[in-house]
């Protein structure tokens, strides 16, 4: 590489061995100790990339100094890339430096091909050419909301990252379009986006389609086959219904998303990986966290970056543009180009709850398009049902309630056995013994 970069560390061990696996991959490394200087060395040697550490032995609060050197260098150089160096218990304050412009961050203790790897493509979207107007077109409709505004400006902010994302919403509400969106913002726009729906996949198919496997690993292994994480190598999976992934699975997951590597079935060869990590679920996953049904662990690998997707019912403002989006789709299919929504249908449509979201209206649009003989859609044209939503399940007690019993239960289940306890919840000892001290327990 021809580039230059300039790494902020006040450990000097951290630096050292920093500086000398980069000097390998970059013309030049500059080293400092300090963030005193660094702005005057930017100035001095213009970098293509700076990596900054979250916190310094002199610093303002915990992590606040990091962010506080990232405003400096973004409002004085803004095409300047910055990569935040992190330890794992400050992912939030890392997360909060991408909401600030950061282009990407790395967790310590790091891996070396990983560190190396998000350098580069930081270092290439500095230059990376404007995206095209064919995957502009691939994106999908935003709304008029301000909501979904604002959802729109975080996922052009983060897309460009290799940060993990969750995403939640109603059934109906967009999620695998968003994460098709991300996909298309990020730099991995010319890989494949592989979708995996997790909660299609039976237990015993589990690993099969996620990790591959060899010939003869089973009864029906007739050839070798590549499973869907492998075939992600170099763009996206994503993981729709995670929330339904039995907590045996879940395990095995984790190990592929902390190593970044896959094993197939019936080898022993473990096979890297590249892959940018999108999920999504209509399930609340913190609470299935606290009722010990999702592990703790795992639900913090994928929830670097939480986006929420609105129901259609909370903003009105976008049910007609939603409308008018899917009648011209569906007029064109059917070929009755000249198709307007009449002012009557236009209020029936503002007036429906909408339960089943985006979807919902999508199919009540293409049933009204079919069935319309007019020049207009009038509002008999629309078969909508009353449709409620399902009771939700009445919250009697309090999440930390909810919490304090469930480990309660672990302890006496596992005769306490403090470790097995840990194991059992999917948290480390120390986290047991904090949670155990707030809970009196």
């Amino acid at each position: 590489m021809k580039n230059t970069i300039i790494i902020v560390d006040d450990n000097r061990n951290v630096l050292a061995a920093v500086k000398l696996l980069l000097e390998r991959e970059f013309r030049q490394v500059v080293a400092l100790p300090s963030p005193n200087t660094l702005l005057r060395q930017i100035e001095a040697t213009p970098p293509e990339v700076v990596l900054l550490d979250m916190n310094f032995s002199a610093g303002l609060n915990t992590g606040n100094e990091g962010l506080y050197w990232l405003r400096e260098i973004k409002s004085r150089y803004p095409q300047l890339p910055v990569v935040l160096f992190t330890a794992y218990a400050d992912i939030e304050l890392a997360v909060a430096g991408m909401k600030e412009g950061a282009a990407d961050f790395v967790v310590k203790p790091w891996d070396n091909d990983r560190l190396i790897a998000t350098l580069t493509r930081a270092c290439a979207r500095r230059i990376a050419p404007k995206r095209s107007e064919k995957a502009d077109a691939a994106v999908p409709f935003w709304g008029n909301s301000t909501a979904m505004q604002e959802l729109k400006l975080m996922v052009e902010k983060i897309a460009p990252t290799d940060a993990s994302i969750l995403i939640t919403g109603e059934n109906g509400t967009g999620k695998s379009l968003l994460a098709k969106a991300i996909h298309q913002y990020s730099s991995r726009s010319e890989k494949s986006l592989v979708n995996v729906d997790l909660g299609a996949i039976t237990e015993t198919l589990f690993e099969s389609e996620l990790f591959g496997h060899v010939k003869g690993a089973f009864t029906d292994a007739k050839t070798d086959r590549a499973g869907k994480i492998e075939e992600a190598d170099g763009g996206t999976l994503f993981l729709d219904e995670i929330g339904n992934l039995a907590f045996p699975q879940q395990a095995k997951l984790l190990t592929v998303i902390q190593n970044r590597t896959v094993t197939r079935v019936g080898s022993n060869k473990s096979v890297p990986v590249d892959f940018r990590l999108i999920c999504a679920t209509n399930q609340k996953l913190d609470e299935k966290v606290l009722r010990g049904e999702f592990r703790e662990d795992l639900y913090y690998r994928v929830n670097t970056i939480h986006l929420e997707i609105p129901p259609l019912r909370e903003r009105p403002e976008d049910i007609l543009p939603f409308a008018e989006q899917f009648l011209k789709r569906f007029a064109e299919k059917y070929h009755k180009p000249e198709l307007k929504l009449s002012p009557d249908a236009a209020r029936k449509l503002q007036m429906h709850p909408w339960y089943g979201n985006i979807r919902e209206l999508e199919h009540a649009m293409e049933h009204a398009v079919i069935v319309c003989d007019g020049a207009e859609l009038r509002e008999s044209d629309f078969r909508l049902t009353a449709s409620q939503p399902k009771d939700k399940m009445q919250e009697v007690t309090t999440l930390e309630e909810m919490e304090a019993e469930m480990i309660r239960k672990c302890i006496a289940k596992c005769g306490g056995n403090l470790s097995a306890v840990a194991a059992t919840l999917g948290i480390t000892r120390q986290t047991l013994y904090n949670k155990m001290k707030k809970y009196g327990i």
